[in-house]
């Protein structure tokens, strides 16, 4: 949106500047006045937009900003078959079903087939990401047991966890009921927080993943009716509260907030694999169903990650908490 500026007279290399011509009403004679000066004067006017074209301007600067995202979840999207291509071309080559190979050709194709997972896994998060934006991403719930979830989650990163000595503990609870929830999308929250604490927990590092019924006040909701009250039982849980905790550096307080912002890096991990948007991303998968997540880390190391999931999807509105003093923004 184009701002208004204050324009500012800047005398010559002599010190002051000539004053204008002007009329007897004090005022710059149209005839004295250069094309040049009467070109900037009009340039300087147009800079500042009238009232009624705020909102045409807003509204440009929105669907050239929906044209960008729609353009590179394309372009994303088209990279994705090549690369699958590619990858499966690699796994043959690794399985020597076209030929023997030596140990320095196996330690190339594992490489190779490293790189191409991780470069699959970017074009998914940008995917999601583009979707997320752009609203085409719907939320479709389904009656199930969140223990499965988790279960199955743990499943598919233990290998991970145990080439780098990283300890994962889950245990089910039998507590938690069966609800609806977008079960894949409640997996790929919890498999971006386990990514999380796996790249940041050294070895030798626990990581701890807990699910507990949890009694949510949502004063942010809609204020419901007088029955609707009557109806709402407040002595019981209402919700799950799901945690992934790790043994890991832990993240300074002003970053408890920007680190679920869209491509956040936090100072010093510029080297790590990723775009900064795999909390970004659990961030709005979690506000999707209704949810909120947060972090908790002590100074000392160890990082704590949660979000809540209600057993009944309603339209609720949550509006964000407000930080803590010592917090200017959001977290790893």
């Amino acid at each position: 949106m184009a701002t208004a500026h204050k324009n500012t007279r800047v005398s010559g290399a002599g010190g002051a500047s000539a004053p204008e011509p002007t009329s007897a009403h004090g005022e710059a004679s149209a005839e004295n006045v250069s094309p040049e000066k009467a070109s900037a004067r009009e340039s300087s006017a147009g800079d500042a937009p009238s009232p009624e074209n705020l909102l045409q301007e807003y509204n440009d600067l929105r669907e050239r900003y929906q044209r960008t995202t729609n353009a590179l979840g394309s372009a994303a999207h088209d990279l994705k078959t090549p690369l699958s291509i590619l990858n499966g071309y690699v796994e043959v080559l690794h399985s020597e079903k076209l030929g023997p190979l030596n140990e320095r050709q196996h330690e190339v194709l594992r490489d190779m087939q490293a790189s191409g997972k991780r470069l699959e896994q970017f074009i998914q998060d940008f995917l999601t990401f583009s979707a997320l934006e752009t609203g085409g991403l719907r939320m479709q719930f389904t009656e199930g047991n969140i223990n499965n979830v988790l279960s199955e989650v743990c499943r598919l990163w233990s290998n991970r966890f145990q080439e780098k000595r990283l300890a994962l503990y889950f245990l089910a609870n039998d507590k938690l009921p069966e609800f609806p929830f977008d079960s894949p999308k409640l997996e790929r929250v919890i498999s971006n927080l386990l990514e999380n604490a796996f790249k940041f927990t050294p070895q030798g590092g626990t990581v701890w993943l807990h699910a507990e019924p949890h009694m949510w006040d949502r004063r942010a909701a809609a204020v419901p009716s007088t029955a609707e009250r009557r109806r709402q039982n407040l002595s019981h849980p209402n919700s799950v509260k799901v945690s992934v905790s790790d043994t890991g550096p832990g993240i300074p307080a002003e970053f408890h907030l920007e680190v679920f912002d869209d491509f956040f890096r936090l100072p010093g991990t510029e080297s790590e694999d990723g775009m900064g948007l795999g909390l970004a991303i659990a961030r709005r998968l979690v506000q999707g169903m209704g949810g909120k997540i947060w972090v908790e880390s002590d100074p000392a190391g160890g990082c704590k990650f949660s979000f809540l999931v209600p057993y009944k999807p309603g339209p609720y509105k949550t509006v964000p908490e407000k930080p803590a003093a010592a917090s200017k923004g959001k977290t790893r």
